[in-house]
């Protein structure tokens, strides 16, 4: 099973902050872009969409895809050959889309605000965006797999699109 890599903590000095300050999502270099993803796996959830009001509301069911565990895709380069609805991060569909939770580095950075301290770029660590309860470790009900479709609105959930993260300390 090839799983995605958790990003490395590259090391910055304080006369050059760091890309995500300076640069803008289209800037970006692909090695950049991948490692702002921080792990959570809010964005592997399957969510569902009003057919009047166009709402997303999230569940709690997993993509097929997604480890439960890391919280990362277990296929992330053939991902769209295993789930062709999954949907390719791009600075521009991170315009377009409006279901990508808060705590989105993606967002956070298109939106000029600085990364949280649990994000593994910011705290050198993979496993803080766990530690403070921002992942979906733990939370997920099932994979996609294990549930009948017509079941997915009695797992719809309210904390994905909400902000998360414990302080620290």
């Amino acid at each position: 099973m090839r799983r995605r890599p958790a990003p490395a903590a590259p090391a910055f000095s304080d006369a050059e902050p760091p890309f995500w300050r300076t640069k803008t999502l289209d800037q970006m270099t692909d090695a950049e872009w991948e490692s702002l993803c921080d792990g959570c796996g809010r964005c592997c959830l399957l969510k569902l969409q009003d057919e009047d009001t166009d709402r997303i509301a999230y569940t709690d069911v997993a993509c097929r895809l997604l480890d439960c565990q890391s919280c990362r895709c277990t296929n992330y380069p053939e991902r769209k050959t295993h789930v062709p609805d999954c949907v390719r991060l791009t600075p521009e569909t991170v315009e377009e889309i409006g279901w990508l939770p808060k705590t989105c580095a993606y967002r956070i950075v298109r939106d000029g605000e600085d990364l949280p301290w649990w994000h593994p770029l910011v705290s050198g660590r993979p496993e803080t965006v766990h530690e403070a309860g921002v992942s979906v470790r733990d939370k997920v009900f099932c994979s996609e797999t294990d549930i009948a479709e017509e079941d997915l609105q009695d797992r719809m959930v309210s904390w994905p699109a909400k902000w998360a993260g414990r302080r620290r300390g």
